[in-house]
């Protein structure tokens, strides 16, 4: 995860306001800091860390930001602040494990405007943009669109169509991607050392298409979460390798670890059918049926198949709900 510290990106990489038809300066000021502050006994705290940085994107005038979920999830006190200094407490409003989205209310006016919702799929590759962190211009790298493609996440995860830009922002997590409309295209989530795919090495940015907001936007006002039912989680860690499917590891205490999976082991089929890609075994565990389905997993193990039988989860009752505010 990346983290908000004195830095600047070189002044040859970044945007310049005479080559954008839009406002870039009004946009870069939609684009703020955040910062969390996690319970030590999170669930995720052993993993993404107690104290977390990155960005947010303000969407509407009555301080609504997005950014990404990571740097939420089981937040206690969340700090957002402007490129003139102005700061802010705010709450968690809502999180989409599927989409990956975060949704915080500032609890105090940051005189930003908001940045207009775009879309990803007017990006075609080659296509410019521009990653933007909170910090203004310095935090703004110029940027293109490297590929189009699925992606699919060990921790359970997977895009249909994600964005990937290149080179790559050192302050990815939450930054806005800016299409040369001036309008928010999508939210940067991960570091990858792969953007064009296909085993070309090209290092850059995983970025979470903004078309997947709309459809889950009034839910997580209302809710906090989708009002679907969710998807079977096991909290098994996985990878893949040249079509075989390994357990690279577990949340510990979450139901494939209960169930009695090891890392090391391989997983050979789910629900009697053949798996051998990241996101086909995704998929067909959720197939299968929502939170609480029993999935079965024929894997490999020392040299033998074996079935485990797992009681899957709703990946949300492991985690500390939002306090009130």
């Amino acid at each position: 995860m990346s983290e908000t510290t004195e830095w600047a990106i070189p002044e040859a990489a970044r945007p310049a306001a005479g080559d954008c038809a839009f406002d870039l300066g009004r946009a870069l000021s939609s684009v703020l800091a955040l910062r969390s502050e996690i319970p030590e006994d999170a669930f995720t705290a052993a993993i993404l860390g107690t104290e977390r940085a990155g960005n947010g994107v303000m969407i509407d005038e009555n301080g609504l930001v997005l950014t990404i979920g990571y740097l939420i999830t089981e937040a206690d006190t969340i700090w957002l602040s402007t490129n003139s200094g102005a700061a802010a407490p705010a709450h968690v409003v809502g999180y989409d494990a599927a989409s990956g989205f975060g949704l915080v209310q500032a609890l105090g006016r940051l005189g930003v405007p908001a940045l207009e919702l775009g879309s990803s799929a007017g990006c075609n590759v080659g296509d410019p943009v521009i990653l933007a962190g909170g910090g203004g211009l310095p935090h703004a790298l110029k940027a293109r669109v490297a590929s189009k493609r699925e992606f699919a996440g060990y921790w359970e995860y997977v895009l249909d169509e994600a964005l990937f830009t290149t080179p790559p922002h050192p302050s990815w997590g939450g930054a806005a991607c800016i299409g040369a409309d001036g309008r928010l295209a999508g939210i940067g989530s991960l570091f990858v050392q792969e953007a064009r795919g296909e085993g070309i090495a090209s290092q850059g940015n995983m970025i979470v298409p903004i078309e997947l907001l709309e459809p889950i936007r009034d839910d997580l006002l209302r809710f906090g979460r989708v009002d679907r039912p969710p998807r079977p989680w096991l909290g098994l860690y996985a990878s893949e390798n040249d079509g075989t499917i390994f357990v690279a590891g577990l949340a510990e205490g979450g139901p494939a670890h209960r169930a009695g999976v090891h890392p090391g082991d391989i997983v050979l089929e789910v629900g009697g059918a053949p798996v051998s890609d990241l996101a086909g075994t995704f998929r067909s565990i959720w197939r299968i049926g929502p939170a609480g389905a029993e999935i079965p997993l024929m894997v490999m193990r020392d040299g033998a198949p074996r079935e485990i039988r797992i009681a899957s989860a709703d990946r949300s009752a492991f985690l500390k709900k939002p306090r009130l505010h």
